[in-house]
C-alpha cells in the first residue's frame, strides 16, 4: 500500500515565548514492513532543528526557535510503501535488548486488577497469548476520546473501562510484561480501514517479542494485528519514550494547539507511472 502523510502543528501565543525547545520523533525509518519513498520536517519559524537518534533507535529532531514566536507550525510530510508482513518487524535497528522492555514505567505499572486480568492468559504458546491478550484489551477498553488524558495510567484507563489508543497501548504491555513478555510502546500512523482521511491524531499500539519471530505489531484499539495500513515511526517503554512531541517554552503566555493530520492509501501498484 502507498500511504500519505500531512501532518501539521500549529502553536498560538498570546504572548510570545523568549525561546521554544522540541522534541520530535516524527520522522520513520524504512525496514520490510515500509518503504520511507519521501518525508520532510519543517516549521515557518526562525528556527534550527537537529537530527539525532534516540537510546531506543528512533529518529529524533530537536527544534530551537532563535527569537520570540507568536505562532509556530511544524509540518510532516512524506510518502511511504508498506508491505503486510503478518505484524512481525524486521529490519529494523535494535538498540536494546528485549529483556529492557520488561521495565515497568508509572504509566504502565499494573494494579491488581490488571494483574488478575492478565492471569487469564497465562500458559499455552505466546503468540496466542497475546493475540487473546489484544482482543480482550480490545473488547475490556470502549474507544474514548474525552475520558483520560496523556497522563492517564494503564491502570486508570483499566478502571474507567475506556480510554484512546494510548490507553489501550498501555494496559496491553501492562498485562504482558507482568506475564513475563517483554512489550513496548509504538507511535506512528494508521490509513483507516473505513477510507476516512482526517484523523484527530497520530496512532499508537504495541509490539511484544515473541521467540523464533521477533517482534509482533498488536493493536488493541481496532483489535487487529499491525498490517500494511500502520506506519512505524517510533517505539519507547510507554507513551513518553515515543510521543511525538515534547518540550518547553519560556516565557510567554496563553498557548493555543491546532492539529491538522491527513492519511490517504492506496494500493501501492495505482502509483506508478
Amino acid at each position: 500500500m502507498l500511504i500519505r502523510v500531512d501532518h501539521a502543528t500549529r502553536y498560538d501565543y498570546d504572548a510570545a515565548p523568549r525561546f521554544i525547545i522540541q522534541v520530535l520523533r516524527k520522522t520513520p525509518r524504512s525496514c520490510e514492513s515500509q518503504h520511507v519513498r519521501r518525508w520532510r520536517i519543517e516549521t515557518d519559524a526562525d528556527a534550527r532543528i537537529r537530527q539525532s537518534e534516540d537510546a531506543f533507535g528512533n529518529i529524533v529532531h530537536t527544534l530551537y526557535t532563535e527569537r520570540p514566536v507568536d505562532t509556530l507550525t511544524v509540518t510532516v510530510s512524506g510518502e511511504i510503501a508498506t508491505f503486510d508482513t503478518g505484524g512481525v518487524l524486521r529490519g529494523w535497528p535494535e538498540r536494546q535488548p528485549a529483556l529492557v522492555f520488561l521495565r515497568e514505567t508509572p504509566l504502565t505499572a499494573p494494579d491488581a486488577a490488571i494483574r488478575a486480568f492478565a492471569a487469564g492468559f497465562a500458559g499455552g504458546s505466546r503468540l496466542d497469548a497475546m493475540h487473546r491478550l489484544m482482543g480482550a484489551v480490545h473488547e475490556r477498553i470502549g474507544f474514548d476520546t474525552g475520558a483520560t488524558d496523556a497522563w492517564n495510567t494503564a491502570a486508570d484507563a483499566f478502571a474507567l473501562g475506556r480510554g484512546v489508543c494510548q490507553d489501550h497501548a498501555h494496559v496491553f504491555i501492562a498485562a504482558a510484561r507482568w506475564l513475563g513478555v517483554p512489550a513496548r510502546y509504538v507511535s506512528g500512523h494508521m490509513r483507516r480501514s473505513d477510507g476516512q482521511v482526517d484523523q484527530d491524531a497520530a496512532h499508537a499500539w504495541a509490539e511484544a517479542y515473541i521467540e523464533d519471530l521477533g517482534w509482533v505489531g498488536f493493536d488493541p484499539a481496532n483489535g487487529i494485528s499491525a498490517a500494511d495500513g500502520h506506519i512505524r515511526v517510533a517505539s519507547g517503554l510507554d507513551y513518553l519514550g515515543a510521543a511525538p512531541v515534547r518540550g518547553t517554552s519560556y516565557g510567554g503566555a496563553g498557548e493555543r494547539l491546532e492539529v491538522s493530520l491527513k492519511v490517504r492509501g492506496q494500493p501501492a501498484v495505482q502509483s506508478q507511472e
